[in-house]
């Protein structure tokens, strides 16, 4: 299940002869279709468009066939928060609680990081293709996401980065703007250039704001990289992909075994699996799952 995201971007570039490398993304349509999906209420529809926005940057990090994983899991009312990315710019995800509601923050603010919780830890895992895949991880920081990834990437990857996400949210809970940039120095950077960068990323101020007033990632790569040089290595549109189909859960049903397929058949009538990502129901009847039954004793015997 595939949502063209018009609106979106996303670049990955670099400045300074390979010194700094950027990733930055619009993400509002694809935050916004989320939110369809899964009929998020405004603090769900910023964390998971936050971490939707997180795997989008990420992904674009893997190359060829590499997928990677975000979960964060705090000790909020939220819940876990999962999203996925791969290098094409398809993301996927969800909130364990997406109709939670809290009071705003004495900024008034939606409150992402007390519903996320300020304990816990943040996973990164990155998917090669081999038998095991990598995953790094860190304790959480403050539950706001871009904090707490800019901190994994530190202490997990040994990588100083300034990563900042944002979701603007308009009082009738539909997404206004959304997006983010990933802003990682390499090895060799000098301090000059490290007070240049955190001089632009405080004058560009809070990144959904920035993408309100209708500027795209191009816009922002010059007012970061400005007199640096930058190269842009790779543009595309990131998309809302799910990718389940009926025949993967059919496959995933079957691997339950055949007693298990006969007490659903005789308890439930039948069986029912819900898409996380997506939400889409996938109904399976008795006369399907006795044929699958039937199957699988005929193997086994």
């Amino acid at each position: 299940m595939g949502v063209t995201t018009k609106g979106d971007e996303l670049i990955r570039a670099t400045a300074q002869e390979g010194m700094v490398r950027l990733i930055c993304a619009r993400t509002t349509e694809l935050a916004g279709r989320a939110r369809e999906l899964h009929g998020t209420w405004p603090v769900p529809t910023a964390a998971l468009g936050r971490a939707l926005t997180a795997a989008a940057l990420l992904g674009a990090l893997q190359k060829n066939d590499e997928k990677m994983t975000l979960r964060i899991l705090g000790d909020g009312p939220l819940g876990a928060v999962v999203a996925q990315g791969d290098a094409k710019g398809r993301v996927r995800g969800y909130v364990q609680h997406p109709e939670l509601e809290l009071p705003p923050t004495a900024e008034g603010k939606l409150d992402v990081g007390g519903a996320v919780g300020r304990q816990g830890h943040i996973h990164v895992t990155r998917d090669m293709g081999l038998k095991e895949a990598y995953t790094g991880s860190a304790e959480l920081v403050s539950g706001e996401i871009a904090e707490d990834l800019t901190r994994y990437f530190l202490i997990s990857e040994q990588t100083p980065s300034a990563v900042a996400l944002g979701v603007l949210v308009d009082v009738d809970g539909s997404v206004m703007s959304a997006g983010g940039f990933m802003l990682q120095l390499m090895p060799g950077a000098d301090d000059t250039m490290i007070d240049q960068l955190e001089a632009r990323i405080a004058r560009i101020g809070p990144i959904s704001q920035y993408w309100s007033t209708g500027k795209n990632a191009c816009d922002l790569m010059e007012d970061l990289l400005e007199g640096m040089e930058p190269k842009v290595l790779a543009s595309y549109q990131p998309e809302y992909f799910c990718g389940c189909d009926r025949e993967r859960v059919a496959v995933l049903l079957k691997s339950l075994g055949a007693d298990e397929l006969a007490d659903m058949r005789e308890t439930q009538g039948g069986a029912e699996v819900c898409c996380h990502f997506c939400s889409q129901a996938h109904y399976f009847g008795p006369d399907e799952l006795q044929a699958w039954e039937q199957e699988l004793r005929c193997k086994a015997e």
